[in-house]
């Protein structure tokens, strides 16, 4: 083979097969009829023999070229796949997602967006992996995960992060006294079994330090990793807690009301991802639509 066979040639091969002439070959190619014929004999000379014989004012294929072509049109159907594809690439609707997240974010939040993302993009897929803050942040310096939700992250020379920060309300019960209140403090909560996040957590420092400045005692009743775990024992009456409101208002056809928490108080979430990896159109896109979602809970 003389040289390298090039797609257009094999396109005109098979438009000539199919029309019997070269003409009809042209039209359905878009192209001018020298040009074809240009095409059909450089390919005539890569391959080493005769395309087409003429009978009847038509052209018809070669033994060689019956016996070549279903090859040739394994290949086109594979080019024509790689096009589809790469503009489901381009318009962002294939590829597959890597997520990391906070386990609360896994059964609450994010299940939601990913449906909505996924609506217009059958070719995109996810994997989803809940987790603690400090292996998601092990994963992104690994570079194992595209994307990942996590809290109150301090900085890392690998990891590129943006910062949101969150409302936080006062949740309890249906019926509770503190639903007639139109915003929750800590001299309210005096006499109430608190439910809370972990006490190494920099949302439990905050929290106690409102009430310590306050002048009211925290009373301490059950520690929680996530808000979620909060939220579904403040339904059963356990306690009260002071969440994120994004948590709090999965919950409120099960039963549970929330106030404005005062003083003010914001929950920070981070949106991390490697810094050295060049994320793709749909990653960003992803990020950018999660990060819009998060809109109406934002602190104003």
């Amino acid at each position: 083979m003389s040289q390298t066979l090039r797609i257009r040639q094999l396109e005109a091969l098979m438009a000539v097969s199919t029309n019997g002439s070269v003409t009809a070959a042209a039209t359905d190619l878009g192209v001018s009829q020298p040009a074809v014929s240009r095409l059909l004999s450089d390919l005539e000379k890569s391959l080493g023999f005769q395309l087409f014989d003429r009978r009847e004012g038509r052209l018809i294929p070669t033994q060689e070229v019956r016996y070549l072509q279903p090859s040739v049109e394994r290949v086109l159907e594979l080019m024509r796949q790689i096009a589809d594809v790469s503009q489901d690439i381009t318009q962002r609707k294939a590829g597959h997602i890597r997520v990391a997240c906070l386990p609360g974010f896994a059964t609450s939040h994010l299940p939601e967006v990913v449906a909505n993302f996924l609506k217009n993009r059958p070719g995109v897929t996810l994997t989803i992996e809940p987790d603690r803050p400090e292996r998601i942040l092990e994963w992104m310096i690994g570079d194992q995960y595209d994307f990942g939700i996590t809290d109150s992250f301090n900085g890392h020379p690998a990891v590129e992060s943006r910062n949101i920060d969150v409302r936080t309300v006062c949740v309890f019960p249906k019926g509770h006294n503190l639903e007639n209140l139109s915003a929750v403090t800590p001299a309210d909560l005096a006499n109430s079994k608190i439910i809370h996040t972990r006490r190494d957590s920099d949302f439990f420092g905050r929290l106690s330090k409102a009430f310590q400045n306050a002048n009211v005692e925290l009373n301490s009743h059950i520690e929680v990793r996530q808000f979620t775990a909060a939220c579904e024992l403040a339904v059963k009456g356990v306690g009260v807690s002071v969440v994120s409101e994004l948590d709090a208002v999965q919950y409120t056809t099960r039963g549970l009301c929330y106030r404005p928490f005062k003083p003010f108080l914001p929950h920070t979430l981070s949106l991390v991802r490697p810094i050295l990896k060049q994320p793709s159109l749909v990653t960003l896109e992803f990020i950018e639509q999660f990060s819009e979602s998060l809109s109406p809970f934002k602190v104003k």
